[in-house]
């Protein structure tokens, strides 16, 4: 497509982006504006036109000229496109296009996004390049984005990229609040005033209730939009002073600045009501939605923020007990104290079995959707304990969660997995490793020394990784998964469904393979809302050419479905329970092959 008819189509797009994006529609379009032959090369900008239902990616003819070592190879479909995406990079424009709540009224929807490319490895690699993509989407009759023209333009100056990056870590690029950093450096401050003149503060810990179930019901699109509404009901509905944070997930923090006990409690039970008392409007229509507060009051309640956080995550658990009140304002308590000593014996229980080598593994087959022949094994966590009884995990990692103790316990998993793997060439495993784990920073170390132990196994290794735990910190999860990808080691999306960014962790991390929620798998049989929800999520890892493990299957009508709709691989009881083996065993040799 000719530089001409492309700088037609972004002029008739509209793009006026926002600054500092070079091009307007102005210049573009207008006979006595700057001709387009001339502007776009001299400040480094291509133009495309992206037809998003075919994934149809036309460029200017100056796009060698302005990506070099990146426009070598295929660049004519997003997905190809995507492949040059940087591990660095904190968004990208498909990102950018889908996660826009806004509705296209003719005139195109503005977007823009900053990230990193890097050539393709067959045509010889290449250092990092940072572009700035900004244009207009445009939506078919189903409303959704349909096609988009835009430019691309690198960004040369060293100041102008550390901006971009500095400004998107302290906003929340969803809802432009603060993000959890911001608000700890904000909380610090108060905190650090001197004590003449510092003013108590509340922190209020914002949670929507049952979030996957909305998205389950009404689609991400949808659960987007209602996280943005509800920070923009937040400020609202709070003084100009009060701060506004996107803390993690499903969760808001709130600051009140000089707010004491009562005046907290007042002002959470009002936003319990401000938030239940109107559905939210979204894209699916108007959508109910209720949410559960924690408060605590500094420096009452905490001296740091990370004492005042863990108390109002407390406080925000006890809201979401059963029968439990919406608020809750954290208190130091007789059963607290009690929960805390009965948290102390588990600990020691651990710490015993660690040091006695009673812990264990069981292992659950995964088959071949296609021949039923198992493929690899989950191996899962056994603590057996000194009387010889095995306890539940459900019983032990909570407490050893927040006792620090879960980072050994992983440790002591995969040093037994690769002994197994060590014994037996032809055994494929999978691990999971837990959000501590993952925020460890010695780990990648750790795992590297482990893995140099018993050469080769390394390949035959799944480390699982729910998607909850990617949103708490998502940079670190990113680094670990390029460590272990260069020992080798294969990496799996857990519980994919059952967390609120699926689609955009998918397209900027290097995972292997998805593993649907069990939760959403057993009922597709009955329910057509899970049917729908399940295949969606099926879909859309085929489209990423991601590998597909659906859980909980425990019948053969079930299997059938999933079978069906391409799934690759099958868990659950119907195909064999966890058990503790006592010695190394391996799937049949055609299988093995095939996994």
């Amino acid at each position: 497509m000719q530089l001409r008819h492309l700088a037609d189509k972004a002029a008739s797009a509209g793009l006026e982006a926002r600054e500092p994006c070079p091009v307007s529609k102005s210049d573009v379009s207008s006979p006595a504006g700057p001709d387009p032959f001339v502007v776009l090369p001299s400040i480094g900008a291509v133009l495309y036109d992206w037809d998003i239902a075919t994934d149809r990616l036309l460029w200017s003819d100056n796009l060698a000229e302005i990506l070099g070592a990146v426009a070598r190879g295929d660049l004519s479909t997003g997905r190809a496109y995507g492949e040059r995406l940087g591990a660095e990079s904190a968004g990208s424009r498909y990102e950018s296009v889908f996660s826009s709540t806004a509705k296209d009224d003719g005139a195109g929807v503005p977007y823009r996004a900053v990230y990193a490319l890097v050539p393709a490895r067959e045509t010889g690699g290449g250092p990092l390049m940072w572009v700035e993509d900004c244009g207009r989407w445009f939506a078919g009759r189903d409303g959704r984005p349909h096609r988009a023209h835009g430019l691309v333009r690198v960004i040369a100056e060293r100041s102008e990229l550390e901006g971009e990056l500095k400004r998107r870590a302290q906003i929340d690029a969803l809802t432009g609040t603060v993000t959890r950093v911001q608000l700890a450096d904000h909380a610090q401050r108060l905190l650090g005033q001197p004590e003449k003149s510092r003013k108590p503060f509340a922190v209020l810990l914002v949670a929507i209730e049952n979030l996957f179930a909305l998205n389950r019901t009404y689609g991400y699109d949808a659960g987007d939009e209602i996280i943005v509404r509800l920070a923009a009901r937040l400020r609202a509905n709070l003084r100009v002073n009060d701060l506004v944070s996107r803390y993690a997930g499903n969760k808001f923090a709130v600051l009140l600045d000089n707010c004491e006990v009562e005046q907290a409690k007042a002002t959470g039970l009002r936003l319990v009501d401000v938030i239940g008392q109107a559905p939210f409007e979204t894209e699916a229509g108007a959508i109910p939605a209720t949410a559960r507060i924690g408060a605590v009051v500094a420096p009452r309640d905490g001296r740091t923020p990370e004492v005042l956080f863990q108390h109002a995550e407390e406080a925000l658990d006890a809201a979401r007990q059963r029968n439990g009140a919406r608020f809750v304002a954290y208190a130091s308590s007789l059963d607290r104290d009690i929960g805390r000593l009965h948290a102390l014996h588990v600990a020691d229980s651990v710490v015993s079995a660690l040091n006695e080598r009673r812990v264990e593994l069981a292992f659950q087959p995964i088959v071949s959707a296609k021949t039923g022949e198992t493929a690899f094994y989950e191996a899962l966590l056994r603590v057996r304990l000194a009387d010889g009884s095995i306890v539940a995990p459900g019983d032990i990692l909570p407490v050893a969660e927040k006792s620090g103790l879960v980072r050994l316990l992983d440790q002591r998993v995969l040093e037994l997995a690769l002994a197994r793997l060590a014994e037996d060439p032809n055994l494929r495993v999978s691990v999971n490793a837990s959000i501590a784990t993952l925020h460890d920073p010695e780990w990648p170390a750790w795992l590297k020394s482990a893995t140099s132990v018993y050469p080769g196994v390394a390949r035959r290794l799944t480390i699982e990784i729910t998607e909850s735990t990617m949103i708490e910190d998502f940079e670190t999860t990113r680094r670990l998964i390029a460590a272990c990808k260069e020992l080798g080691i294969k990496l799996a999306m857990d519980d994919f469904g059952a967390g609120h960014t699926s689609f955009r962790n998918l397209r900027q991390l290097e995972f292997d393979l998805v593993k649907i929620d069990g939760a959403f798998v057993r009922n597709i049989g009955k329910s057509a809302d899970d049917r729908f929800f399940v295949r969606t999520l099926t879909d859309l890892a085929k489209h990423l050419g991601l590998e597909i493990v659906a859980e909980w299957v425990e019948d053969e009508a079930t299997a059938a479905l999933l079978r069906e709709w391409g799934v690759d691989y099958f868990q659950g009881s119907y195909f064999g329970a966890a058990e503790v083996a006592p010695a190394p065993f391996s799937p049949p040799a055609a299988a093995a092959a095939s996994a």
